[in-house]
Order: structure tokens, then sequence, then C-alpha cells
């Protein structure tokens, strides 16, 4: 990847939905010279995917939780199953294995407190494999930002 890649890269992480035209010429390519580095960004893995993000308040999921979980059993079989019983969640957005105290973080979109009481008791409280849960409610937002 050089220097041009990564102008392209850093322009669609402003705005993915950029006209190749105006990519080509923000970054001091060919229109099609462009297309062909993008392509060949996706087709590397480089780029994974595109998405349009939404504001949560708009979309009624204003309340945003982080909750850290401990698990009792860390074999692979039942983290795999938990992990797994964790993806299906529409109402959780990222989940990440983390060193330290804790083994699990857990980003969840919820429309309110009773959402959250209701999948935590579900999810967390009456789950045999979490031997403890912390939950943190983002007051306010201060950096945003998915771009790399």
């Amino acid at each position: 990847m050089d220097r041009i890649d990564r102008k392209i890269l850093s322009q669609l992480q402003k705005d993915a939905s950029i006209a190749n035209n105006d990519l080509a010429d923000l970054v001091g390519l060919a229109p099609s010279s462009c297309l062909r580095r993008v392509r060949q960004l996706k087709e590397k893995g480089v780029i994974t995917g595109v998405i349009a993000l939404t504001d949560p308040k708009k979309m009624d999921r204003p309340l945003k939780a982080i909750v850290t979980v401990k698990l009792a059993d860390h074999g692979v079989t039942a983290r795999k199953q938990w992990l797994a019983d964790m993806k299906t969640e529409a109402a959780i957005s990222q989940i990440y294995s983390v060193s330290g105290e804790t083994d699990t973080v857990v980003m969840m979109n919820l429309a309110d407190m009773e959402e959250f009481q209701d999948l935590s008791q579900r999810l967390f409280a009456e789950d045999g494999n979490v031997l403890q849960y912390q939950s943190l409610f983002v007051l306010e937002q201060h950096k945003f930002d998915l771009a790399l």
C-alpha cells in the first residue's frame, strides 16, 4: 500500500459515498486509475465493507451501555458458545475480548433502561458462564471516529 492508497482510504473513511470522479480529483489520479485502486483495496481485504452511519437518537436507540464481563469457564467450547449467543443480539453492536481483570467488553445500543434490564438479566445474570458483569452508561460522547 502506497501513499496514494492511503489518501484514497483517508477520503473514503470520511465519506464512502463520494463519486469516483471526485475521489480521483482529491487524490490526484485519473478516474480509471482511482477505480482500479479502490477495487484492489477491496480485493485485498483492506476495505472490508461500506456502511451508512446512523444517529442512535433518530433510530430510537439513544442509550449506550458498556458492559464488562468476567466468564467462569474460559474453555474454548464454553467461550465460543457464549460469544455466539452474544453475536445474535441486535442491541449488541460490538464485542471485544480483552486483557486485564475482565474477559470481554460488550457495547450495546438500547431504546431505554427497561430494554437494558431485560437484556442484562437474560444475557448476563441468568447465564451460568457469567461470573461477574459491570454496566457503564455513556453520559456524553466526546469523540466517535471509526477511521484508522
